[in-house]
């Protein structure tokens, strides 16, 4: 039955056309965002996937920035302590020619004063954006953001990496030590302090340990035990050492005496008094003797133990004197004031220069520990930086994969929905002409 009211066949045209017209409109729209899933209404689930993963990514390059500046800054610092540690290594190389004999000290002082203000320097301008990580300006450590972790149940929580300060100041008051100045009641109180079977410890300045009575004669290829019996804060230890071969300046021996002295803190015991007295002369006889002599100092407990060569070595008999007094003032250590203890370093007198030989050694170390550290914090940002470029690669990776549109397909089917297009409207321009037939039946 035809009829000229109800058009089947157009209507069914025009609904062909009309899907292939709204499938048209969405590959193009395809074609022109270059997105399969461009907003809520073409995959809810998947859209909101793809915004959580690009709030994360927009997140990393947040991240990406603060490693950049933490890495930053660590260099500076790790840059900074690496110099200073140069700079203290030129100072060793002073201190220890002072040792010699036939030396201008005060010279040697006054060069060693120029570095340490170098090193003040160094610290001072050791900054990044304002953050200065060596100057002991605080003792908080500097957090840089390192990464946001998200859990199964979408919760965030942001993850740093602790960098510690270091403390390289030189300015940090510090306590100069100050060997006692009041005597004990006699020799035996003394020798309860500091004492060797061979000698007899001074109680007051009144006599001379040099050469002197009180002197234990140390042969050649012979030890002297020296015994640290009792401590209290501000007792103060000397040990002298007489007719001692030093090198001097330019090549040569010459026989001379080095004073060793330490004053002890209230935390200080008969072992800490010991090492400290033993690291004192050792670091003498390395620095300013031959080798060959076989001299050395060694520390079991509370006991210290010189040695004068052995049965190889033809060293003449050295001079021990002992002394004690008390009331004296603790210097401050290494580690309680940065590098603060260069203030107190004074090569002019024999009791000052091997004094400063056993503290550069802790100065340096506190330096390199300090350099190691700041390599280490500075190592691990740059992976976490690394690691963090790689994660937000793969974000937008995985972000494409979800929302990217396939262009070699959409391109197919764009050709394809527009011959679709001219054969439905050809279809409904055919169906649109159909009443016309009708008019045939009434002629």
């Amino acid at each position: 039955m035809s009829s000229i009211l109800t058009n089947n066949s157009a209507m069914v045209a025009l609904q062909t056309l009309q899907s292939v017209n709204k499938n048209l409109a969405k590959t193009q729209d395809v074609i022109s965002t270059g997105k399969q899933v461009s907003t809520a209404k073409d995959n809810a689930a998947i859209f909101a996937i793809s915004r959580v993963m690009e709030s994360d990514v927009a997140g990393f390059r947040g991240i990406s920035e603060s490693l950049a500046l933490g890495e930053s800054t660590v260099a500076v610092a790790r840059q900074a302590s690496e110099t200073v540690t140069d700079l203290l290594t030129q100072m060793k190389s002073k201190i220890v020619a002072a040792q010699e004999e036939n030396v201008d000290r005060s010279k040697i002082q006054t060069d060693i004063v120029e570095l340490r203000k170098q090193i003040g320097s160094v610290v001072g301008a050791a900054q990044f954006n304002g953050l200065n990580l060596v100057d002991g300006s605080s003792t908080d450590p500097v957090n840089v953001l390192a990464s946001l972790d998200r859990d199964s149940s979408g919760n965030v929580t942001a993850s740093s990496i602790e960098v510690a300060r270091q403390n390289l100041s030189v300015t940090t008051p510090v306590t100069a030590q100050a060997f006692g100045t009041t005597d004990l009641a006699d020799a035996a109180a003394a020798s309860a302090l500091i004492d060797s079977a061979n000698s007899t410890t001074i109680a007051d300045d009144a006599a001379t340990i040099d050469g002197g009575t009180s002197n234990a004669s140390l042969a050649n290829n012979t030890s002297e035990v020296i015994t640290i019996g009792q401590v209290a804060a501000g007792d103060s230890f000397q040990i002298d050492l007489g007719n001692v071969p030093v090198n001097v300046a330019g090549g040569g021996v010459a026989t001379g005496q080095r004073t060793f002295q330490f004053v002890a803190s209230a935390t200080d015991g008969t072992a800490d008094v010991a090492a400290n007295l033993a690291n004192q002369i050792n670091a003498f006889f390395e620095a300013a003797t031959d080798p060959a002599l076989k001299l050395s100092a060694t520390v079991s407990d509370n006991q210290i133990t010189i040695t004068n060569g052995d049965a190889a070595t033809t060293n003449g008999a050295l001079d021990i004197g002992l002394r004690a007094q008390t009331g004296g003032t603790p210097g401050s250590s290494a580690a309680s004031g940065g590098l603060g203890a260069l203030q107190t370093i004074d090569v002019t007198t024999d009791a000052g220069a091997t004094g400063a030989l056993a503290a550069i050694e802790g100065l340096i170390d506190q330096s390199i520990d300090a350099a190691a550290a700041f390599g280490s914090a500075q190592s691990r940002i740059e992976t976490q930086s690394d690691f963090v470029s790689k994660l937000t690669d793969s974000l937008r990776s995985g972000i494409g994969s979800l929302v990217d549109a396939d262009l070699e397909e959409a391109s197919a089917r764009l050709q394809a929905l527009q011959v679709q297009q001219q054969l439905a409207t050809q279809s409904l321009s055919i169906a649109n002409q159909a009443p016309q037939s009708i008019l045939a039946l009434f002629r």
